[in-house]
């Protein structure tokens, strides 16, 4: 740190520090004047040196914050033969230690102790042996340092809290942002899941509206049933994930295991053919899937199912799955792709997701495209105790 560090402009608080220091230190040069003025062991050049330097040092203390190690040196220089001036030194010294590392401080100190043998030299005091003076000065000088060093050590101990302080929050701040990015993920996620199966429906089924003029009666009626179904459970799903969107995450509706006779109905209302076979613990749905294990198998099945109706439409489908407690659990949907039919374009995000859903709950995902579309995952299912 340079000494010309203190050309900033002074505050008010500067102002009333250096007001008070410049007080004490021409106060306690005056006292000793006042108390030498009569005495005759001292010469009246001497004392007359003594006041000179005594308030050329009380002036000098304006100059310390810009340079606060020389004004601190000629100080405690000056204390060798002026005793007027250890009230300025004193202030000098303290601002050094206060604003200094030891270093610095330190040697000051020392040379203020030092100074006293000269001072004895040409100020003797009788009954006063050099010893005696060396000890007083000592306590004083290094009392004055203390301070100083309190002081600066306090200071920093100030710094460092607000700037852990500063840390702590800029560091919260981050962890916010990424919740909220995770959570805005999530919700994502949540949506392309729930709502891409059901507008797959949609569109399957206003496609066939379309293109099948020759449709009966029945089979308008079936599809336009299908079509009312869907967009009104798209719409119940939406409002309920609008709904929550401020809630925790965890608080948006969750399928199970158990809702993929529904969803696999659903389908089959849509005019699409599927089948499901599951075989659980050793027998046909003869075991409980846990909720988060099963969870993941709908979504799985689901966006299998949105995919094949978007790509092969009027394919037959089949999902299976099988698995037991500490042996995991097996997922497989495959499907054939149509002659000629060319797949409808996709973002992919869905298979994204699946993939990233799969790797958090413990498991892995692969997919192989040709005349045959398979999604096979595995999921792990701790065993039971």
């Amino acid at each position: 740190m340079s000494e010309a560090s203190g050309r900033a402009r002074r505050t008010g608080h500067d102002w009333a520090v250096d007001i008070a220091a410049f007080v004490f230190a021409a106060g306690f040069g005056g006292l000793l004047s006042a108390l030498r003025i009569h005495e005759a062991l001292v010469a009246e050049w001497m004392l007359a040196l003594d006041q000179v330097l005594g308030a050329l040092s009380c002036v000098a203390l304006w100059l310390r914050r810009r340079w606060p190690i020389r004004v601190a040196v000629a100080t405690l220089l000056a204390t060798a033969v002026s005793e007027t001036a250890g009230g300025a030194s004193a202030v000098a010294l303290f601002t050094v230690a206060a604003n200094r590392p030891p270093r610095r401080s330190v040697p000051l100190a020392v040379l203020g102790v030092a100074t006293i043998v000269p001072f004895a030299m040409f100020r003797p005091e009788p009954g006063l042996p050099l010893w005696f003076l060396l000890l007083f000065s000592s306590a004083v000088t290094f009392a004055v340092l203390g301070w100083g060093l309190a002081v600066r050590h306090r200071r920093q101990l100030l710094a460092s809290l607000r700037e852990r302080a500063a840390r702590a929050e800029s560091e919260a701040a981050l962890w916010a942002e990424h919740a909220q990015a995770q959570a805005r993920e999530q919700i994502a996620r949540e949506m392309h899941d729930v709502l891409g199966h059901r507008l797959s429906l949609l569109s399957v089924q206003a496609g066939a509206l379309e293109y099948r003029r020759d449709a009966s009666r029945e089979e308008i009626a079936n599809a336009a049933s299908v079509i009312r179904a869907s967009a009104h459970q798209a719409l119940q799903d939406l409002r309920v994930v609008i709904g929550v969107l401020r809630a925790p995450v965890n608080e948006l509706p969750q399928p199970t295991f158990a809702d993929l006779d529904d969803l696999v109905a659903e389908s089959r209302a849509g005019g699409m053919p599927v089948t499901l076979r599951t075989r659980i613990d050793g027998g046909i749905d003869g075991g409980e899937v846990p909720e988060g294990l099963g969870r993941t198998v709908y979504r799985i099945v689901q966006e299998a199912l949105t995919n094949a109706r978007k790509h092969a439409p009027g394919a037959e489908v089949t999902a299976y799955v099988d698995g037991a407690p500490g042996h995991g659990l097996n997922v497989e949907v495959c499907n054939t792709l149509p002659a000629g039919a060319g797949p409808s374009p996709g973002s992919g995000l869905g298979l994204i997701g699946l993939a990233e859903r799969t790797a958090l709950a413990g498991g892995y995902l692969a997919y192989q495209h040709g005349a045959r579309w398979r999604l096979w995952a595995w999921l792990p299912w701790p065993g039971e105790g």
